[in-house]
């Protein structure tokens, strides 16, 4: 899913912990064959090209993501995969897009155009040319699901890393959490997860203006001047989505992301 991923977790012996560290990984492996867009084979990177059921995980993924874009009125929007595509290759060429490529993309994007069965899983998309992007969502998935396989192991005390998304379970023996740092706050997680969002270092500078990694769904456009944010909520598959959802609302959305979620959103930047 283009990041890196640690695990951390106290064992009842050698054995246990080996066998804990083998079944989690294992299971983000799979979980980035199934939704990285990374990978061009991945069932998120086809789940456009035709109309048939869907892995279970990537069903459960663009369900939560279905119902936040609803609720966020768009600005959180899995089916930005266009818009995102050609933002990351305006980094990696240092150039700005075209505008005409900016609404050529839009145009195959937009949560409406995305529509899911419950009953048989088929997901189909309605514009041509769509394409699926769950950067704001699957990291915190499979740091969910990786704590799951720990669990199962007799594990409880486990953190799972994966870029910016933390999860974790039971606290480490004698301790009252697992120590945490998000923004300038030192946090103490325990069965609590913390995702931050922002482009300390994945951004485009031209003529002075620094865009940021991040895109407003809805424009197109990625947010300039933008702040850093970190939630911190029951899931890690929660925290990461809304760290997404709040950077592209803005500092006065917080108060509401934080009642309606019952989550903490932490920010910082100029």
């Amino acid at each position: 899913m283009g990041t890196l991923a640690s695990i951390t977790l106290y064992a009842e012996d050698a054995n246990q912990a080996q066998r804990g560290f083998v079944k989690a990984f294992k299971r983000i492996a799979e979980l980035d064959r199934i939704l990285s867009d990374y990978k061009p084979d991945s069932q998120l990177s086809r789940v456009c090209d035709a109309q048939r059921p869907v892995h279970p995980d990537l069903f459960r993924v663009l369900v939560t993501a279905q119902r936040l874009a609803a609720e966020t009125e768009g600005a959180f929007d899995i089916t930005a995969g266009p818009v995102v595509r050609i933002w990351r290759a305006a980094r990696v060429g240092k150039r700005l897009p075209d505008e005409t490529a900016i609404a050529e993309a839009l145009g195959r994007s937009g949560y409406r155009k995305l529509q899911m069965s419950k009953s048989d899983r088929v997901v189909r998309c309605l514009a041509p040319g769509m394409q699926l992007d769950a950067g704001g969502i699957a990291k915190g998935y499979a740091a969910d699901e990786a704590l799951a396989v720990l669990r199962a192991q007799g594990i409880a005390s486990a953190l799972v890393a994966l870029g910016g998304d933390i999860a974790a379970s039971d606290a480490p023996p004698g301790k009252p959490g697992w120590t945490v740092r998000a923004q300038d706050e030192t946090l103490l997680l325990s069965h609590a997860a913390v995702s931050t969002s922002g482009d300390e270092f994945q951004f485009l500078e031209v003529d002075g203006i620094r865009y940021s990694h991040i895109v407003d769904p809805r424009t197109g456009m990625p947010l300039r001047g933008s702040r850093r944010f970190s939630v911190v909520a029951d899931e890690a598959m929660t925290a990461d989505s809304l760290a997404t959802a709040v950077s592209v609302l803005g500092p006065k959305r917080i108060k509401e992301i934080e009642r309606r979620y019952r989550v903490r959103v932490i920010v910082s930047g100029p």
